[in-house]
């Protein structure tokens, strides 16, 4: 009844006090219906929408901005800024993204999909307002998942400093938080945040700085006040950063929170309100099941199981022989950013807790901590999706290659994951990690194989980073099966005129191309390659002597990726043989970022679907 009232930003301000707890029932059923035929992340923006009411309330946006950390909860701001209809594509290809755009709506102020990334983009927006000597509020919203990460804490220290306003807010889904809620935190922060104490506070100081040892007293009393707020207030923490710190407040009630956003926008420092938030609100599902909901496919929503039943994913797999290793090797431990779930190490925590590590949204921490228990004599398997393992670029070199320790990266979600979009797609793993002296880079083709490699990577005694794709694993090519040797590559077809060299999850693409080829009367050899970092240059010397075009395909950029390593290798042996007569033509995607959408869409979009890839051969020879 009241969200049809919603069609542009603004509307909300014309729906009632009294109703707005009603809108926020019809929101919730709105998002719990659209998802569950999209998919996308539930639990977190059923759980922010009385916040989210608020803020659109208190602000002004597009002049106001808000910076949503992750964004995965910007649904709700979504709805309120005109884009309801965007819901029935919602994550998919061409529709609407799930995380906020600037492209997308002009009150989406800041790209996000990373963690820990919010204070920071809010105090340049807050900076850039000061000296252009504009007028308006920036609020930075950060989950407590998120103030794990240390970029959260760089950007505090920073904002202790200000002297400008600037809103931070905490959405706190943890429950067990709400045993601080008492009388004195929350009389104390009625007076802290009052215009009067606020007033009489400025007032008071500035009368006792202009008297003899003014300076001192001043200091004396401020240092009594702070013990005082330490026994009580439960941001003290923050406070003593130079931030002003309001709540715990319950999230859910929007009077509640417009009051303290309104107390917030006069106080001319940097303020956090801490907010209570419930995790899947209103779905019983959702908040039984959190980590399922936090992003989950289309499901049924009665009893709230998924529509489709998930085939044996790469995940899967990890997280079975992970658990066998662990068995096998006592040394051995798993290392995860925040995701148990997500990276399959559940069940190595289950078996061997004492040696398992989830060291929350911090990838570089997560990373010097594993150079650590490898150089103790640890053999720690750090779990990370190929997009967030950027994070920890400079600790992958400055920690672990330079000294050349044993430490395994699992690295998952790489290639093209589809949904989330740019932000998430695993496309620069292959460029980055392969550029790295002293890194081994491989990619199972299957099943099978990724057992194998995780088998050789735990008893290797170097660097070495294993990439494998989102979804079903792929268990075809079963009876190709040879031993893993460091910078060999497996030849699995031999014919002549085209050698395909597959990377990885290119392998089945590889291997769908040859058949296409073979219908057009053209022989193909498949090699898995197997290493990316060393190439087997032998191989691509063998490949040279009987083939006129040598093709490599790989679910990565093209700059520094398998493809260009091959070319360059051929070139140099060009030069030292000039008679060789050989072409080389890479695969990959482009140089560029990828949009959301399914993976297949994307495939074809970006040209490395089997039809392209054998038009493109067919265009070179």
């Amino acid at each position: 009844m009241y969200l049809e009232k919603i069609n542009n930003t603004g509307d909300i301000k014309k729906i009632p006090a009294e109703h707005l707890n009603v809108l926020s029932e019809e929101i919730r059923e709105f998002l719990i219906e659209k998802i569950s035929h999209t998919g996308g992340h539930l639990g977190s923006n059923l759980g922010v929408v009385e916040l989210t009411l608020a803020l659109h309330l208190e602000l002004n946006l597009p002049k106001d901005e808000i910076i949503w950390d992750v964004g995965h909860q910007s649904y709700t701001h979504k709805v309120l800024t005109g884009r309801k209809e965007g819901f029935d594509t919602l994550r998919m290809y061409h529709g609407m993204s799930g995380f906020p755009k600037r492209k997308e709506s002009e009150c989406d102020a800041f790209n996000t999909g990373h963690s820990s990334t919010s204070i920071s983009a809010g105090l340049g927006l807050v900076k850039a307002r000061d000296l252009a000597g504009e007028k308006r509020t920036i609020v930075s919203v950060i989950g407590d998942g998120s103030l794990t990460g240390g970029l959260a804490f760089e950007a505090l220290n920073n904002a202790g400093k200000l002297d400008t306003n600037f809103i931070i807010i905490l959405n706190d889904n943890k429950m067990s938080i709400s045993e601080n809620v008492g009388g004195i935190p929350k009389y104390l922060n009625s007076i802290r945040t009052s215009e009067g104490y606020l007033d009489l506070k400025d007032d008071v100081y500035n009368k006792i700085v202009k008297t003899p040892a003014g300076d001192s007293i001043v200091r004396n009393i401020r240092r009594a006040k702070n013990s005082l707020k330490s026994l009580y207030l439960p941001g003290m923490m923050f406070e003593e950063m130079g931030i002003v710190y309001i709540g715990p407040i319950n999230g859910h009630d929007i009077d509640a929170m417009r009051t303290a956003i309104r107390k917030a926008k006069r106080i001319n420092r940097a303020v956090m309100i801490h907010v209570i938030t419930e995790k899947g609100k209103g779905y019983e599902p959702a908040i039984r099941h959190p980590a399922r909901f936090h992003g989950t496919g289309p499901f049924d929503i009665e009893t709230g199981l998924p529509k489709k039943q998930s085939a044996v994913s790469w995940t899967n797999v990890f997280s079975t022989v992970m658990v066998k290793l662990g068995a096998r090797n006592p040394r051995v431990c798993a290392i995860t950013a925040a995701m148990p779930d997500g990276t399959g190490l559940k069940r190595f925590l289950n078996a061997y807790p004492e040696r398992f590590f989830d060291v929350g949204i911090a990838e570089e921490h997560a990373v010097t901590f594993a150079a650590g228990l490898a150089a103790g004599g640890m053999i720690p398997v750090v779990a990370i999706y190929s997009s967030f393992l950027q994070r920890a670029y400079d600790q992958i070199i400055h920690d672990v290659c330079l000294q050349q320790l044993p430490v395994v990266f699992a690295v998952d979600r790489a290639g093209i994951v589809g949904n989330d979009g740019e932000t998430h797609q695993g496309i620069f793993d292959l460029a980055f990690l392969s550029g790295i002296p002293g890194m081994t880079v491989m990619a199972p083709k299957n099943l099978w194989e990724f057992s194998d490699m995780l088998k050789f990577a735990v008893d290797f005694d170097a660097p070495i980073s294993i990439r494998y794709p989102r979804g079903a694993v792929y268990e075809g090519l079963e009876e190709f099966r040879s031993e893993i040797k460091l910078g060999t590559a497996e030849w699995i077809y031999r014919e002549e005129e085209i050698a395909l060299f597959a990377v990885g999850s290119m392998v089945e693409t590889a291997e769908a191309v040859r058949k296409k080829l073979d219908e057009k009367g053209h022989k193909a050899s498949l090699i898995n390659a197997r290493f990316v970092s060393p190439i087997d240059k032998e191989s691509i010397r063998e490949a040279m002597r009987c083939h006129k075009l040598i093709v490599t395909l790989e679910e990565g950029v093209r700059s520094g990726g398998y493809g260009e390593k091959v070319l360059d290798f051929i070139n140099s042996e060009k030069m030292e043989n000039p008679e060789t007569d050989v072409k080389c033509l890479i695969i990959s995607l482009p140089d560029g970022y990828v949009e959301h959408g399914d993976c297949n869409s994307l495939k074809i979009q970006c040209g490395i679907d089997a039809d392209s890839v054998m038009e493109k051969i067919l265009n070179t020879i």
